[in-house]
């Protein structure tokens, strides 16, 4: 008969009559002692004649987004996030609702897209007539505002300005209804735009709200103006878009050029 040999678990003992001698611990001096300082990066902005050539590549409606984009300097969730109450087209205003932070600001929109922009909402006027009569469930609303007003996501005013072509499902309610364009098809169609331009930056769609705060610096704009138009908290974050007061050796003359 095979034999099974038992392994008993061995027993840890603590000797309390030998505490355990902790070594002395001397604080150093850290009188000279200096946080490290973040790496401070330039932003990537378009010329003015490197921004037509972006705008002469891209088709509708990425061409009309994109200028929506820069002439308010908006982020990229902010533009495809827009509902159809916050474009005023009479005004020229453009109301940014719960942005990064949370808060809300006004914002410009370009009298050069107003007359287009207005065509566009017609024919979104179209699909959203159509998702009525074929009754799509409405669009989704921020929280809270569904269960105060269910049927709010079924009205015009809060209907998207860029509206995706096509129905999918909402994996939070699972229910069937029209969503804004996607976040990734709008990059593409950016970066796709810079590389038939022959731009020789990395093109982005932040790359315009960078070109938008460039802009206004270089045309004379305070920066704290500049500061609440792109909704920054801190001036600071601002000041990153001084690089255009700043230019090295500005008003010198390279010895090359005799």
């Amino acid at each position: 008969m095979r034999s099974v040999r038992r392994y008993k678990p061995c027993a840890w003992s603590i000797r309390a009559d030998r505490p355990r001698e902790a070594k002395p611990f001397t604080r150093g001096d850290f009188s000279d002692y200096r946080r490290a300082r973040a790496r401070t990066h330039l932003p990537v902005w378009l010329t003015r004649e490197e921004l037509r050539l972006l705008f002469d590549q891209l088709q509708e409606p990425w061409r009309l987004m994109a200028q929506v984009a820069y002439g308010g300097g908006l982020r990229l969730m902010d533009l495809l996030r827009l509902r159809v109450k916050d474009v005023d087209l009479t005004q020229e205003i453009v109301t940014v609702r719960a942005g990064k932070g949370d808060r809300d600001r006004l914002v410009p929109l370009a009298h050069l897209v107003v007359e287009r922009l207005g065509d566009h909402l017609q024919t979104v006027r179209t699909l959203f007539e159509q998702d009525r009569r074929d009754r799509v469930a409405g669009v989704w609303l921020p929280e809270g505002l569904s269960r105060k007003y269910p049927k709010a996501g079924e009205e015009w005013p809060w209907f998207w300005v860029w509206p995706d072509p096509h129905l999918s499902r909402d994996p939070r309610s699972g229910l069937e209804r029209r969503h804004h364009v996607s976040d990734r098809s709008f990059q593409f169609a950016i970066k796709a735009a810079g590389t038939a331009a022959g731009l020789n930056k990395r093109v982005t769609p932040h790359v315009l709200r960078h070109s938008f705060a460039t802009r206004l610096i270089e045309n004379g704009y305070h920066i704290r103006t500049v500061q609440e138009l792109l909704g920054h908290a801190s001036v600071e974050t601002t000041q990153i878009y001084t690089h255009e007061m700043q230019k090295p050796g500005l008003g010198v003359r390279s010895p090359l050029d005799g």
